[in-house]
């Protein structure tokens, strides 16, 4: 197992442009001592599966996607109203 113990002295930007993610010094104090398992589940399904899954089961509870878009709807008209109120 390999140990992620390093030393950053406070990178700019501009020495990294191809970076994404820049960790400022002391961000991982806290994790010193825990131990992270990364399993790989190949008995599931995968994403694609899981994706298509859901899309199809979406069918099932479209009143319930209906019912909370009209609730929606109405919190957002009743808030408009309500500040218009205090506005005037």
């Amino acid at each position: 197992m390999t140990e992620l113990n390093q030393t950053i002295d406070k990178p700019h930007i501009e020495e990294y442009p191809e970076a994404d993610i820049i960790i400022e010094e002391g961000a991982l104090d806290g994790f010193q001592g825990k131990t992270i398992n990364i399993t790989e589940n190949s008995g599931g399904k995968s994403d694609l599966e899981v994706g298509i899954e859901f899309i199809y089961n979406m069918r099932e509870h479209t009143v319930d996607i209906v019912i909370a878009t009209v609730y929606a709807l109405v919190v957002y008209a009743l808030v408009l109203w309500v500040t218009s109120k205090f506005k005037n």
